[in-house]
């Protein structure tokens, strides 16, 4: 479990397929602080198993899943990434409770400045549409960011100063493909509702449109407490 607020920015060195996998050397400092063979490491979102350590930096195994659904599976060497510890329990939680399970990998539509900060705007794959809502929360390459607005296919985030010099988003840019973590409560909301519609979701609740990212209209007070959610 992870919190999404990322301790250290570091770089991949070293990328070793073997087969379908493949082996990461990642160059990292802060992260090695009380890390020992066999702890988990989120890397750019993914949470992955610290194999080895050396004095510069660790390493990790990436299996098939991994690579081949997350930008980690064309990722090569120089390749700047998020790093986070797992949360240790009781641990402080500023960010959201993020799992280090990528559910999906998203491209930048654009980044424009607003204020102080930058507003990024990027796709929203349908798999995880509906797990995502305004005001809500999401990982982007495992940092734990509010959703500004949603839209027809896509998403918007607003990006402080501080994330963009703490964090790897420092390079976004349009065209960039980034990894993306819905909220654990989403999900689990969405099961809920599966369960009870006999796997339709929201399509079968008081004419949600799947395309209507933003209102939900059908989701009612008045349906949760005939499902006893109330």
């Amino acid at each position: 479990m992870f919190t999404g607020l990322i301790e250290e920015v570091g770089t991949l060195t070293r990328v070793e397929r073997r087969g379908e996998s493949a082996h990461l050397a990642v160059r990292a400092s802060k992260v090695l602080e009380g890390t020992v063979v066999g702890d988990s490491i989120a890397v750019n979102g993914a949470c992955l198993t610290v194999v080895s350590i050396g004095n510069d930096g660790f390493v990790v195994d990436a299996m098939p899943e991994t690579l081949n659904h997350s930008t980690l599976g064309k990722a090569g060497a120089g390749t700047l990434v998020n790093l986070e510890r797992s949360l240790s329990l009781g641990g402080k939680l500023g960010g959201h409770l993020v799992l280090g399970h990528v559910d999906a990998v998203a491209e930048v539509v654009d980044v424009k400045a607003q204020g102080i900060a930058w507003l990024v705007r990027m796709s929203l794959p349908e798999v995880i549409g509906p797990l995502v809502a305004p005001k809500g929360s999401v990982a982007v390459d495992g940092i734990s960011l509010t959703v500004i607005d949603v839209g027809e296919g896509t998403f918007s985030v607003g990006v402080i100063p501080h994330t963009l010099r703490e964090t790897a988003l420092r390079a976004v840019k349009a065209g960039m493909q980034v990894n993306l973590e819905a909220d654990v409560l989403a999900r689990y909301v969405m099961r809920a509702i599966q369960g009870l519609t006999g796997g339709a979701g929201l399509d079968a609740i008081g004419g949600y449109e799947s395309s209507d990212r933003t209102a939900g209209s059908g989701l009612t007070e008045e349906f949760l407490r005939e499902q006893g959610f109330i």
